[in-house]
């Protein structure tokens, strides 16, 4: 038994060992092709995941932030309607030649621009200045807004337009210290002006062109000198009109006035901006500039749009680029007078919100402080002085519309001294002057007020062809003696029209009050 007990198994259970490998290697196989499976099925979840990951994020990150573009645009405005009441059309190659040529740095393609510094180009006259705002210049200019409140909304509350509505003149005139008296001259005198338009809409110094004339009135400029300069002319004859609130658009005269309108309108598009011609120069320029913006700021009619920017574009193209002046010619060393055209050419621009380059106000306030005296109470010519009263008076005009405030010590000094002076029979000196004592108002413009009508009233011609104009009774000065009875006839009249022309700029109720029908 012990024997047996010990003796080694059977052979026969030998086989069942063996056959246990095959299950064995079986079993290894099967794991591997299990792994070989998951390996595979999580390669492809996780490469799903990636793909899924990097689509949500170009769905959900934003691209990386370009630089700002800066794009520098150098056209004019478009024009988007027709003139329809105009007579006389522009032609379309005319419209077509103001197109300004960009440099090939200013393609169309918007590009990059670093560090941008604004360059005065001084040898291009007919260019266009860049498109900006008409912004802040610091302590010595009125912010944007305030000048838009107080001189320059156009239409309805607070504009510096509101009062010239026809209709409302007068009871404005009689608030403001005018009256029947005055608004009688005034119409006598647009009266007169329409007797003497010209067949082609357009107006002339020398009445002898004037078939309704032919030398009827006397003091009429002479073809030698400025008598065939059409544009000056004409601006001085239509901003009675517009002073009054008459347009193109409403009043009694829009037939004459779209004439005129027309006629001035097609000079600054063929001259690409340059709207004087023959013995015609920047003084020209600056009526041309106020007559077309104010039309435009008037009407909205953006047939005006156009000339009115390129007449602006080449006042401020024309500006001395040293010393911010204005004169004759383009690019003069400055005098205060023209200036004060100019000036009052870019406000008016800025009243109908066409552009006006920021600029070439820095400049123009240059200028101003080049030639004041006593810290700008006074001002001279074309240099420093104190006894000159009409420049003087032009000096603190600017002074008032580029932000100086109703306190200003030397606008008050400068202020006191026109009063004491007190008005004329100076045309010249009357127009600037009235203008600076009616928006500050107070009893000094009331005394003011009585003196300037009782000169004014009573120097107008009330008989014969000259009724309704002026030349005996006022100081023949050097632009009387140039321009004769139509220039004298236009300067009195907007005397006359200060109740209404511009709303005063320091009166609080000038933002607010809007006169009822």
């Amino acid at each position: 038994m012990t024997v047996q007990e010990k003796t080694p198994p059977p052979a026969s259970t030998k086989p069942a060992a063996a056959e246990k490998k095959p299950e064995t290697v079986e079993r290894g196989s099967s794991g591997a092709s299990k792994l070989v499976s998951q390996l595979a099925a999580c390669g492809t979840s996780t490469f799903v995941h990636i793909v899924v990951l990097l689509s949500m994020a170009l769905i959900v990150s934003e691209p990386p932030k370009k630089e700002e573009v800066l794009v520098i645009t150098s056209s004019a405005p478009e024009v988007e309607e027709d003139f329809e009441e105009l007579p006389v059309e522009i032609p379309p190659e005319v419209v077509q030649s103001t197109e300004v040529a960009t440099d090939a740095a200013m393609t169309s393609e918007a590009s990059v621009v670093e560090n941008v510094e604004v360059v005065s180009v001084a040898e291009d006259i007919d260019a266009a200045p860049l498109a900006v705002e008409f912004t802040d210049f610091g302590s010595e200019t009125a912010p944007a807004s305030d000048m838009m409140a107080s001189i320059g909304a156009v239409g309805g509350k607070g504009s510096g337009l509101g009062g010239r509505k026809a209709g409302k003149t007068g009871q404005i005139a009689a608030v403001s210290g005018g009256g029947k008296d005055t608004e009688t001259a005034v119409d006598n005198a647009l009266k007169w002006l329409i007797q003497h338009q010209l067949p082609d809409g357009g107006w002339s110094f020398d009445l002898t062109k004037c078939p309704s004339c032919q030398g009827a009135c006397s003091h009429s400029a002479t073809d030698a000198g400025i008598g065939g300069e059409r544009c000056g002319a004409t601006s001085m004859a239509l901003l009675p009109f517009l002073g009054r609130g008459y347009t193109h658009r409403e009043g009694p005269y829009k037939q004459q006035i779209n004439a005129g309108l027309a006629f001035l309108a097609q000079m600054a598009v063929k001259g690409q901006g340059k709207a004087y011609g023959r013995g015609g120069n920047m003084y020209s320029q600056g009526l041309a500039g106020i007559v077309l913006s104010e039309a435009y700021a008037m009407t909205q009619d953006n047939q005006l749009a156009m000339p009115a920017q390129l007449t602006l574009n080449y006042i401020m193209n024309a500006q001395d680029p040293v010393g911010g002046g204005w004169r004759y010619a383009p690019k003069q060393p400055g005098d205060t007078s023209a200036v004060g055209w100019q000036i009052m050419a870019l406000k008016s621009g800025h009243m109908a919100f066409l552009q006006v380059n920021p600029l070439t106000i820095k400049k123009a306030i240059g200028f101003l402080d080049s030639v004041q005296e006593d810290e700008g109470a006074f001002y001279g010519y074309d240099a420093p002085a104190k006894n000159n009263v009409s420049t003087t008076a032009v000096g603190l005009l600017c002074r008032m519309y580029l932000g100086w405030k109703k306190d200003h010590p030397a606008l008050v000094r400068g202020v006191d001294a026109l009063a004491k002076r007190g008005p004329n029979k100076h045309l010249y000196f009357n127009y600037y002057a009235t203008q600076v004592m009616h928006h500050l108002e107070g009893d000094r413009w009331i005394a003011w007020n009585d003196k300037m009508k009782g000169i004014i009233l009573t120097a107008q011609s009330k008989t014969g062809h000259e009724a309704g104009s002026w030349w005996e009774g006022v100081e023949q000065d050097h632009g009387a003696k140039v321009a004769g009875r139509l220039y004298c006839t236009s300067l009195a009249t907007l005397i006359l029209e200060v109740y209404y022309r511009h709303m005063p700029i320091y009166r609080n109720d000038s933002v607010d009050a809007e006169f009822k029908e």
